[in-house]
């Protein structure tokens, strides 16, 4: 008998997640550009709404239904076939529970959200990783990695950290290769940033099929990541399930008032995809520019770039370099991966002085 209590063997291998850093080694202040946040922060409506909340000493409505109400009629979806969640990555927790367990298999590509391996992982299921193609996700290897325990599939478009993108005739190849039993997961946190003529079709396949979860976030480009409202949609019965493992009152009086005011100011919202869409291509442009010195850019549809260190400076001492001069990214020790380093888009002041840095390390290591 134990002297204390054993958690689950399968805990033993899970890596607890690592945001991002908001701060140097020494605490200074940074420039924080590692968890891709909003650098335009959030609409002016959504924080006047912040004292308008309900009492702190009253519980939230545990169902969110003004908030699902408003979705419903913004997407067109019955507010029955909506489920919020304390940000995406709950709803994606509750997926993994809700359809696999111990012996079952949780399918991802590699180089996907760090979140997916624990998502897996807590379930007590096995992680399985398809490899990439030129850092994105691989169609074919996926659907080549499905066996007869996968019971939930997870894909991020955009994808997290690499940025990479699949079109809408990759997600319907990958839905019709799928089981009929395995669950499609599409993360979408970062869909607002694609331009709207490039839709990926995955509302359309939760809306009108019976295995696919798409699940989205007021994190990044509403710019809410500290209230923690994210949302899913899928069929009536996937929703249902997910509402059984919920957490009661997982979303809070002032997030809920905050995200139903921004609905009401989507302007902001576009111009965050503007703004996001127009300071990337000036910073990879600036980066293109380096690529005698190794430099290059996985190309991206979220609000972040991946920078790719393939000359005589590393990944890790650019993550290095950019920390001193206060600039505070993501690089991942992960193989493959070690070689970028993660940086959001911020302002355009930000974006030129990451990028003066990074010629100034590039070429100080000639």
């Amino acid at each position: 008998m134990a002297n204390s209590p054993v958690p689950k063997p399968w805990i033993a291998g899970i890596h607890a997640y690592v945001p991002g850093k908001a701060s140097g080694e020494d605490g200074r202040a940074v420039v924080k550009l590692s968890a891709n946040e909003n650098p335009l922060g959030c609409s002016a409506l959504a924080l006047a709404a912040r004292p308008q909340a309900v009492h702190p000493s009253q519980y939230p409505d545990g169902d969110s239904n003004a908030l699902r109400h408003a979705l419903g009629v913004h997407h067109g979806i019955d507010p029955a076939r909506i489920i919020m969640g304390a940000g995406s990555g709950e709803l994606l927790y509750l997926a993994a529970s809700a359809y696999a367990g111990p012996g079952d298999e949780v399918l991802f590509s590699e180089y996907a959200f760090s979140l997916y391996d624990i998502v897996a992982r807590r379930a007590g299921a096995v992680p399985v990783e398809a490899s990439a193609k030129d850092y994105g996700t691989d169609v074919d290897a996926l659907l080549a990695a499905v066996t007869d325990r996968t019971r939930v599939v997870l894909v991020a478009n955009p994808n997290n950290p690499t940025g990479t993108y699949l079109p809408k005739s990759e997600i319907a190849r990958l839905h019709v290769g799928l089981p009929a039993d395995v669950l499609l997961v599409i993360d979408l946190a970062y869909i607002e940033y694609v331009d709207p003529a490039d839709d990926d079709g995955s509302m359309a396949l939760a809306a009108s099929q019976p295995n696919v979860l798409a699940t989205r976030t007021f994190s990044k480009a509403f710019g809410l990541a500290g209230e923690r409202v994210g949302w899913g949609t899928g069929s009536a019965e996937v929703i249902e399930v997910l509402n059984r493992l919920r957490g009661a009152f997982n979303v809070s009086n002032e997030a809920q008032a905050m995200a139903l005011t921004a609905l009401d100011d989507l302007a902001f919202v576009e111009h965050s995809r503007r703004h996001n869409t127009e300071i990337r291509a000036r910073f990879v442009s600036q980066v293109d520019a380096l690529g005698n010195h190794g430099l290059r850019c996985v190309p991206s549809e979220a609000n972040f770039v991946l920078v790719l260190f393939e000359g005589k400076l590393s990944g890790q001492a650019a993550y290095e370099g950019l920390a001193k001069a206060g600039y505070m990214t993501r690089w991942f020790s992960t193989p493959g991966l070690n070689r970028g380093v993660r940086i959001t888009i911020g302002t355009a002041e930000d974006m030129d002085g990451v990028a003066k840095v990074l010629r100034e390390l590039a070429e100080a290591a000639k």
